[in-house]
């Protein structure tokens, strides 16, 4: 069986992950640039403060804005525009290598649409959790809730596959069960934020919202259940 001289050698990329990514990768850029005194003069020194006190996703506001009923287009706009400001490199670089990885699993099945709703259905939700249960005047940043949303529909996947096989789909949740206990040993040991209350809402969101967006939907699923 011959294979086809005109493949690329790496499978591209969906277009939507590129369309996640960037934003983060030009984001970061600018505020390094900034922070090394490379771009923007002494003043860019402040740019990723500056930041995430313009676009990070305040719980204080958040509450404010319940209570009184009253909810500015400026800070609604922070439920999506928070996942792309990061607090350093290394924090960008890891979402980045995320949105690459699970980006690509999900949205070789996922319609792009499909993906876009799944990250930030995740983020939105993540905010929205992390402001009614964390009682924190540190704003939430980085796109790890979205991540997390992403993770949710590849153990939708998963957990899809495995119940046509008949194996036990429990293993689709070994993934977020790693990930998570990294994460709470590392705030246990060296002492962290809350954030990962909005990373787990954002699972959960991506996981239910997989029900509804993927090619199918829950028919196909509750036909596959049905099929063992």
């Amino acid at each position: 069986m011959q294979s086809d001289p005109n493949a690329p050698p790496i499978n591209p990329l969906p277009a939507v992950v590129w369309l996640l990514t960037l934003p983060v990768i030009a984001m970061e850029a600018v505020l390094s640039l900034g922070e090394s005194g490379l771009a923007g003069g002494p003043g860019a020194v402040g740019w990723r403060m500056e930041a995430i006190r313009d676009y990070g996703f305040s719980g204080q506001v958040f509450d404010w804005m319940l209570k009184t009923g009253q909810f500015p287009p400026d800070q609604m706009m922070r439920f999506v525009t928070y996942p792309f400001i990061h607090g350093s490199v290394t924090h960008a670089v890891f979402v980045v290598v995320f949105i690459l990885a699970l980006g690509k699993m999900v949205g070789e099945v996922f319609r792009a649409w499909a993906v876009l709703l799944v990250f930030f259905g995740a983020a939105i939700v993540g905010a929205a959790t992390y402001g009614l249960l964390i009682d924190s005047p540190v704003p939430l940043i980085g796109g790890y809730p979205g991540v997390y949303g992403l993770i949710g529909a590849f153990t939708f996947l998963m957990w899809v596959r495995l119940a046509g096989t008949g194996a036990t789909q429990y293993r689709a949740f070994t993934l977020i069960g790693v990930l998570l206990g990294i994460q709470l040993l590392f705030s246990l040991l060296f002492g962290g934020s809350m954030d990962w209350v909005a990373d787990l809402a954002g699972f959960c969101t991506g996981f239910v919202l997989s029900f509804l967006v993927s090619p199918g939907g829950w028919a196909r699923v509750r036909a596959k259940i049905r099929h063992r």
